[in-house]
C-alpha cells in the first residue's frame, strides 16, 4: 500500500474582522508583585501565561497617582495639561481614546472605576456620585463609578448605548462583579458582531478598571486564607525598623490576595474570549495605574519616583497565531509610559493615532506588520502636586532611561539619581556624589528637553 501522509490539523481560520482591543487594569498593582517577576509571595498563573504567550514590556506609571494617571491614559497627554492632581475633573471637551476609536467605527465601552469627575472625597460617598453622560469620556457604553474604597459595597451607574442605567449595588466582591459585567458585555458584542453584515462591521474597544489591589487590602476568604503575615518575604529595601516591617507584614497578605483574585478574573476573561471565539481577533492589554511602596525605603503607597511606585505590569497578548503577520513574544526592554497606551492600542488595530495624542504608537513591538518605531530613549515622570500625607509632599519631575538610569528632581535641586542596572533596589542615591556630576548634568539636560517638549512649566534645576 502506498504511504499515506497524515492529514495535518487545520487551524482555525484567521479573523475576517478588524481586531478588538481590551484593557484590563487594577489600581496600585506594582510590577514586582507577580510570580513571573520573581515575587515569592504571590501566584499569578494567568499573568504569567500572558508573559509567555504575548509580550511583556517595561511598563511605567509616569504620573503615579490615581486621577493624574487616568487623565493621561484617557487623552495621551501629560498631567499638567489634563488632570494634575486628585479630585480634579477631566475637561469634557478634551478628546479621549474613546473619541479616536469611535471615529474609526468601533463600539467603545468603559466598565468600572472612573475617578475623573473631580469629586471631593470629603463631601460624601464617591461611589454614589453621579457622573453626567457628557463627562463619561465619550464611551458608547459606560457602567462605572467615580471612586470607591469599599470592595463589598460598590454602586455602579451609567448607560448602555442609548439606555441610561440607574445606580445599582454590585452583588459581590467588586473585582468579581465587575468582571461578570465585563463578560456580559463581551457576549453582547459577540452577538452584535454575529448579527452584523460585512458592511456593518463594528469591532470593539472595551476597558475594565477595578479598584483592587488598592487599599484597603481585603479579598474574599478563599484568597485571604492563602497568605499569612509570618510567611511574607519583604523586599530587601524595606528598612530594619520593627514598626514598619510589622505594619506591612500585616498588610501585604491582603494585597497579594487581591492580586491573585484579579489574576483569576483575568483568566475568566480569557476563557470567555475563547468560548466566544473572540480570542483570535482580540488584543488583551493588562497594566496598572501605578504601584505601591509597601514599606520600601520606609515609604507608603504611591506618588514616589521609586520602582515600587512607578513600575507597573505591562502585557499584550491575543490575535495569535492566526494573523498573517504573527506577533512577537517574550520580554522586551521597551519603555511604555501611560501616554503611550492609547496610541499603541489604536496602532494594534491598524489605526494611525490622531495628532493630538502625544504618546508613541509602540504597536510595532508586538505586531510585525506595524512600523517598529525606535525604542524610547527615556520616559517623562511627573508629580504635579503630591498629597500631604506624611511621606510625600512636594512636586517633582523625573526621567527613566532605556539604559537603566533614573533621575528625579525638585525645582530647586536634584533629589534622586540611581543606576538601576547595578542597583535595582535603589539603595545608593548618586544625586549628590561628585563622581556622578557628569551623569547628573546629562540627565538634567534630558529632563529639561522633556519639560520643553511637553510644555511643562516646571523649572528643572541647572545642576
Amino acid at each position: 500500500m502506498p504511504h499515506e501522509t497524515p492529514t495535518p490539523e487545520v487551524p482555525r481560520t484567521k479573523p475576517k474582522r478588524r481586531p478588538n482591543v481590551i484593557w484590563v487594569f487594577g489600581d496600585q498593582h506594582r510590577e514586582q508583585a507577580m510570580s513571573c517577576a520573581g515575587d515569592p509571595n504571590v501566584n499569578t498563573p494567568n499573568l504569567d501565561r500572558m508573559a509567555t504567550e504575548g509580550v511583556r514590556l517595561r511598563g511605567i506609571g509616569g504620573s503615579p497617582l490615581c486621577c493624574p494617571y487616568r487623565g493621561c491614559l484617557m487623552t495621551s497627554r501629560y498631567a499638567h495639561n489634563t488632570v494634575p492632581v486628585n479630585e480634579t475633573r477631566l475637561d469634557p471637551e478634551l478628546p479621549t481614546v474613546a473619541t479616536a476609536f469611535n471615529a474609526a467605527g468601533y463600539h467603545t465601552a468603559w466598565i468600572g472605576k472612573w475617578h475623573l469627575d473631580g469629586f471631593e472625597e470629603s463631601t460624601g460617598r464617591s461611589d454614589v456620585h453621579y457622573v453626567p453622560r457628557d463627562r463619561r469620556g465619550g464611551f458608547k457604553t459606560w457602567i462605572g463609578y467615580e471612586n470607591n474604597n469599599s470592595q463589598w459595597d460598590c454602586h455602579v451607574h451609567g448607560h448602555r448605548d442609548a439606555d441610561e442605567l440607574p445606580f445599582e449595588r454590585l452583588p459581590d466582591y467588586e473585582t468579581d462583579s465587575l468582571t461578570d459585567l465585563f463578560i456580559d458585555h463581551l457576549r453582547q458584542q459577540k452577538n452584535r458582531q454575529d448579527q452584523a453584515g460585512d458592511d456593518q462591521e463594528e469591532p470593539f474597544f472595551a476597558a475594565l478598571s477595578v479598584q483592587p489591589p488598592h487599599a484597603p487590602c481585603l479579598a474574599p476568604d478563599q484568597w485571604m486564607r492563602r497568605h499569612h503575615p509570618e510567611r511574607i518575604e519583604l523586599r530587601p529595601n524595606v528598612p530594619q525598623i520593627p514598626h514598619i516591617r510589622d505594619h506591612f507584614r500585616a498588610e501585604l497578605p491582603g494585597y497579594y490576595a487581591m492580586i491573585e483574585n484579579l489574576d483569576w478574573n483575568v483568566g475568566r476573561i480569557r476563557d470567555a474570549l475563547k468560548e466566544l471565539d473572540l480570542d483570535r481577533d482580540t488584543y488583551l492589554i493588562f497594566f496598572s495605574d501605578h504601584g505601591d511602596m509597601m514599606g520600601s525605603h520606609g515609604l507608603w503607597r504611591k506618588c514616589h519616583p521609586h520602582e515600587e511606585s512607578i513600575r507597573v505590569p505591562m502585557f499584550i497578548t491575543g490575535c495569535q497565531p492566526y494573523w498573517e503577520h504573527h506577533g512577537r513574544q517574550g520580554v522586551r526592554n521597551v519603555l511604555v509610559n501611560h501616554v503611550d497606551l492609547a496610541p499603541t492600542s489604536l496602532g494594534l488595530c491598524g489605526i494611525d493615532p490622531p495628532d493630538w495624542m502625544l504618546g508613541k504608537d509602540l504597536s510595532g513591538f508586538y505586531r510585525k506588520d506595524r512600523p517598529q518605531t525606535d525604542e524610547p530613549e527615556s520616559v517623562y515622570l511627573q508629580m504635579c502636586q503630591a498629597p500631604q500625607d506624611g511621606s510625600k509632599s512636594r512636586a517633582w519631575r523625573g526621567i527613566v532611561t532605556r539604559d537603566g538610569w533614573k533621575l528625579a528632581t525638585f525645582e530647586d535641586h536634584p533629589w534622586l539619581l540611581f543606576n538601576l542596572n547595578e542597583d535595582p533596589y535603589e539603595q545608593m542615591n548618586r544625586a549628590f556624589r561628585a563622581d556622578n556630576r557628569a551623569k547628573r548634568l546629562e540627565l538634567l539636560a534630558q529632563l529639561r528637553q522633556w519639560a520643553e517638549k511637553v510644555d511643562d512649566p516646571f523649572c528643572v534645576p541647572e545642576e
